[in-house]
């Protein structure tokens, strides 16, 4: 996957850019971002904020080359999001938040 079709993916489907990257909040505290996607130059990096502090760990990563779409539009393959308890839910947390704010 490219960048772009990174971006779009995680758009569509509940991400919201803060502080310059893709970001997934708490599903009570929609201003405080709690897993991030890092778009470098060549890289994406998969990163959960520690409970304690404001520190990122990286949990996941792969060159754009090695990352790769879900058949059915699900996370893109490759960056370790399986290692995120409960990251559907999370996702569709944030997805059904973005709706509501709009429609609500």
């Amino acid at each position: 996957m490219t960048q772009e079709e990174i971006t779009a993916w995680a758009l569509k489907n509940g991400w919201q850019m803060m502080g310059g990257n893709l970001s997934l909040t708490k599903p009570r505290a929609h201003k405080e971002a709690i897993v991030r996607l890092v778009l470098k130059a060549t890289v994406a990096n998969l990163e959960v904020k520690k409970p304690a502090g404001n520190k990122w760990e990286k949990i996941g990563g792969a060159p754009y080359g090695a990352i790769e779409a879900d058949s059915e539009d699900g996370p893109p393959h490759g960056l370790g999001f399986e290692s995120i308890p409960s990251f559907t839910m999370l996702m569709q947390a944030n997805k059904d938040a973005q709706t509501f704010a709009r429609f609500g």
